[in-house]
């Protein structure tokens, strides 16, 4: 990229053009290959230089969909994802996905239009204070209203939504700047004299964290996202590798460390597997690597690990110590903090010996497998589902979800052995994220495999970009896992409203008039349709949805709306009271 960055420069600058095309010819100097996005009124001077870019620009239906498929296309690659859009309701529909990557640390630049500068502040048609309403759910936000601003202010939003700890970048331009000529100047250097993320551990601290490590008897590495945006899974493998340490895993760390590695108990938290939650329970060490203790994963936070000293490294300072109390911090990047880490560990002359402690959690791990019930209704079980799809596609399959009980199931049955190939809406839970995202991570990847699993609910809120696909040529394929219901409140009704289900009847199957009936929905959009009701149909549905690759494609699994997610701890209880199944208290010394 820094070769493009120079050549563009040094070919450029100087040249009289419009606000528009510098937008565009600074895009393409920042090595920009992919935008996704939906034009109107404010962005259209910039639309027209775009015509003629090599930059692809793929038209979505909707701009929530632009916005989940440039997080896709970056949570999949690793490098920057681009949409654009226009003010007033085309910025606020936005705003979703801006937070939804915020709080997951995906790194995103976001370029709206605002109406003309003069313009601002009258409430004219189309405007919105975008900076304002996006500036606590983004990394940052720029209002640019000077042409001449405009490739330094494109320039520190790749900058800075890409360093440190990644996330979401918003660059909203007058319209009247837009249309404006000036010389386009690209910056040779970033203008951000203020902006210094530590990426580099304290060399004191990871020795201190290398003893403490060694004196436990009982220790557990807590496995965060950041550990996959950073690229450190290598690391991470390395050190529980040779320290014998078991790793525990949060819901944005999944493939960070091989599912089929022994040291992997799995995730923890709410959903977690019993030896994941009883391991943090009764740990006397947690090394958390980027991670950020929030709720899900503690549950009551005064009842959380209450034996277990805290090492916390992460990229943001202001993570460490925010919910759980920390004895060494480490200011860092995942991958530099886990190199130093393996480099200190590795002059070790003996390993320690965790014999006990893998004794008791292997005696977990034996004692509460992952599993489920047979349903009595005669339709699938949603498990079986997603097992026989991590067992039949392809390696390196990319998997994105929607949010609910689908998304719990795919974390729980699916084999991932690699990082960026889970992708999910972890922070804000984002009904309608998985399909774009989908989208983008094909984009992102086009000769890997790219399944959506997505839920009947969430399906239907961002469903519409199976066009999209269709007409791209973006060829994904969707496992629908319909139970005819918002599922996971559905489960909550069932476990705490006394099975009053309010609201949550979909009506798409299970006998019902199937509205919308899916098959039929996805051949409208131009893609393939399959129905699948029982067990003997999976394997050769998933088959024959993988056969195809020159349109996309969307499996409707019809299964049992009274499959539930087990092990469960109920939301703000203590993880000590963590159910395997219903009714299915895990046996083991809370206190030892």
């Amino acid at each position: 990229m820094a070769s493009k960055i120079a050549s563009a420069a040094a070919a450029r600058s100087g040249e009289r053009m419009t606000g528009a095309e510098c937008i565009v010819k600074t895009l393409e100097a920042l090595g920009v290959e992919v935008i996704f996005g939906l034009p109107g009124g404010t962005i259209l001077p910039t639309y027209d230089p775009l015509y003629a870019s090599p930059i692809r620009h793929i038209l979505v239906r909707h701009e929530q969909g632009a916005g989940h498929a440039a997080t896709g296309y970056a949570a999949a690659s690793g490098k920057v994802g681009v949409c654009i859009v226009t003010s007033g309701p085309g910025a606020t529909n936005l705003i979703t996905a801006l937070a939804d990557a915020n709080i997951d640390s995906v790194p995103l630049v976001a370029i709206t239009g605002q109406v003309g500068a003069a313009a601002i502040g009258t409430d004219a048609f189309q405007e919105a204070d975008i900076v304002g309403a996006t500036m606590p759910l983004t990394k940052h936000s720029f209002l640019v209203k000077d042409p001449k601003e405009i490739s330094a202010a494109i320039s520190s939003a790749f900058h800075i939504a890409a360093t440190g700890r990644p996330g979401p970048v918003l660059v909203d331009i007058t319209k009247s700047a837009q249309v404006a000529e000036t010389t386009f100047t690209f910056p040779s250097a970033i203008p951000l004299p203020g902006y210094k993320p530590t990426t580099k551990p304290n060399a004191k601290q990871i020795r201190q964290a290398a003893g403490l490590i060694k004196k436990a008897k009982r220790p557990v590495i807590l496995a965060g996202g950041g550990i996959v945006r950073a690229g450190a899974a290598q690391e991470l493998t390395k050190l529980t590798d040779l320290t014998g340490v078991p790793v525990v895993h949060t819901l944005m760390a999944v493939g960070a460390l091989s599912d089929l590695h022994p040291h992997n108990l799995g995730m923890g938290g709410m959903h977690g597997t019993v030896a994941a939650v009883a391991a943090l329970q009764r740990c006397d060490l947690i090394v958390a690597i980027g991670a950020r203790f929030d709720d899900r994963l503690t549950g009551q936070l005064e009842t959380f690990a209450p034996h277990a000293a805290v090492i916390h490294a992460d990229i943001d300072p202001a993570e460490i110590g925010k919910n759980r109390a920390v004895d060494i911090p480490i200011v860092g990047d995942a991958k530099a903090v886990l190199s130093d880490l393996v480099a200190e560990v590795a002059q070790w002359t003996a390993k320690p010996d965790y014999k006990h402690w893998w004794k008791t959690l292997d005696d977990l791990r034996e004692r509460y497998p992952r599993g489920y019930d047979q349903p009595t209704d005669g339709l699938l079980a949603p498990q079986y589902v997603i097992e026989r799809l991590s067992a039949l596609a392809p390696a390196g399959t990319v998997f994105a979800t929607g949010v609910g009980q689908h998304q719990m199931w795919a974390q729980q049955f699916l084999d991932l052995t690699g990082p960026r190939r889970f992708l999910t809406s972890g922070g804000l839970g984002t009904m309608g994220y998985g399909m774009p995202a989908a989208m983008g991570a094909k984009v992102a990847c086009p000769d890997q495999t790219v399944w959506c699993v997505d839920g009947d609910g969430c399906f239907q809120m961002t469903g519409q970009e199976m066009v999209t696909c269709a007409l791209n040529h973006i060829p994904i394929k969707v496992a629908l896992i319909n139970n005819s219901s918002l599922g996971m409140v559905r489960q909550w009704q069932t476990l705490i409203y006394g099975e009053r289900y309010s609201n949550t009847d979909l009506h798409t199957g299970h006998g019902t008039a199937m509205i919308p009936d899916f098959v039929k929905l996805a051949e409208a959009y131009g893609c393939a349709g399959l129905r699948v009701t029982r067990a003997e149909e999976v394997d050769g549905a998933i088959e024959q949805a993988q056969a195809i690759d020159d349109r996309p494609v969307l499996v409707d699994f019809q299964v049992s709306r009274d499959a539930q997610v087990w092990p469960m701890v109920a939301g703000g209880a203590s993880n000590d009271t963590i159910e395997y199944a219903r009714g299915i208290a895990p046996t083991f010394d809370r206190d030892e």
